[in-house]
């Protein structure tokens, strides 16, 4: 489904309730299926968090969880510990070709037993599932961040807990706080210091209602269009001003791009400052890579210039999404480079119209360049991409005025 997308409005007003964190949700279904008496509120209604229920619910030999890159990585260490299971972890192509070695290295460290159905180093994988009695493991401090948390979930079930050593300099640490902080909020007792993280054994917790935070993943395209809108004034719920989230820091970032945000209880109120004059951005996203597309793109949108860095793992996402990025942001007519590790993009004020924006089976791919059409009409190929974590974002986008169609191919 190819979708047209205009709108004669810069002026945005809307009141939009954004699905739970997919981040938050699927730490939580985890933990939830070790725990059973923790009950869940405000769940991700996102592909990738039906995926992980599914998977955990289900008992199937063969567990396929399509394009979800958390759930691989979660589902690899639940299932090496589920004692006396046995199954094959697999996914979409894409997903045969994202690594998952260091994850099982760093299991098969702790005694799991898992193997390798075809490539070394890729899904599928064969997992029996064993009582883990060893609990110390190295793994390199700047891999993937999920690789970390799917260790630390497992851990407060495992006899004697575990004690990570994270080797190197740590990326994405936000995230493995958010795990760690989930982790305390049912009495689990974890520590964090230097490279070394510990979570102690607990068979049992207290039964607890979990509400999960709105996802700020999802709030920065409306952080975008705020930015990009001659004026604007867009509420979201739920969000809280002191996130478990490391893209919370999009508060701080969009200051920078003229949107002040203002919190009242549950709800997050973006608005455009008037006559705000941005300039070229110099930012670190190490902690932050998911929201590196979003701020491009609102960069070319606002006619400045970006030089971002620390983003490594966009190369290993649904797509690569540094090359992804460098490809449709030409077609727009920017002038944009990329390296393994950093983007940047030159200022300019032309942006061409009605290009068709390819997605490559990535949510964050379509729902970034969306905004870009409060400045020229925007066709975005595979539309129906974003239901791996947000679903109804095609719907709030008409909410703010937009006008949608969707555009036959020829």
């Amino acid at each position: 489904m190819n979708l047209l997308l205009h709108t004669s409005h810069s002026n945005l007003q809307a009141q939009i309730a954004v699905t739970g964190s997919k981040s938050e949700t699927n730490r939580l279904l985890l933990l939830q299926a070790l725990f059973p008496n923790i009950t869940l509120a405000n769940t991700s209604n996102s592909d990738d968090s039906e995926v992980m229920q599914k998977a955990l619910k289900g008992n199937e030999e063969i567990v396929d969880i399509h394009h979800a890159g958390t759930a691989m990585r979660f589902l690899t260490a639940y299932f090496a510990v589920n004692e006396g299971r046995e199954v094959v972890l697999t996914g979409s192509q894409r997903m045969t070709e994202r690594p998952i070695k260091v994850l099982v290295e760093a299991l098969e460290q702790l005694g799991a037993k898992i193997s390798y159905e075809k490539e070394v180093g890729y899904p599928p994988i064969r997992i029996k599932g064993q009582k883990i009695t060893a609990s110390k493991v190295n793994i390199p401090a700047n891999v993937s961040s999920q690789y970390i948390s799917a260790l630390l979930l497992v851990a407060p079930k495992l006899e004697n807990g575990i004690e990570i050593t994270l080797v190197g300099e740590i990326t994405s640490v936000p995230y493995i706080k958010m795990t760690l902080a989930l982790l305390n909020d049912l009495e689990i007792k974890t520590s964090f210091e230097g490279n070394v993280i510990t979570v102690y054994p607990k068979t049992e917790v207290e039964s607890k209602v979990m509400t999960v935070e709105s996802d700020w993943s999802s709030a920065s395209y409306f952080f975008s269009l705020a930015a990009l809108a001659e004026t604007a004034s867009v509420s979201l719920t739920s969000y809280k001003e002191t996130s478990l989230q490391g893209d919370s820091a999009l508060v701080q970032i969009y200051k920078q791009m003229g949107v002040e945000t203002h919190f009242e209880g549950n709800k997050m109120t973006l608005v455009k400052q008037p006559d705000f004059k941005p300039e070229t951005l110099d930012l670190e996203l190490n902690n932050t890579p998911d929201i590196a597309q979003t701020i491009v793109v609102t960069c070319l949108g606002l006619g400045i210039g970006c030089h971002l860095t620390g983003l490594h793992t966009l190369k290993i996402k649904e797509t690569d999404r540094l090359e992804a990025l460098r490809i449709e942001l030409t077609k727009l007519g920017a002038n944009i480079s990329v390296t393994n590790d950093s983007l940047t993009l030159v200022a300019t004020n032309n942006i061409n119209p009605n290009i068709k924006i390819a997605t490559y089976n990535d949510h964050r791919m379509a729902m970034a360049f969306a905004p870009l059409a409060v400045k020229v009409p925007i066709i975005i190929e595979n539309a129906e991409v974003v239901s791996k974590s947000y679903p109804d974002f095609w719907n709030d986008l008409k909410s703010l005025g937009f006008e949608i169609s969707e555009k036959q191919e020829l």
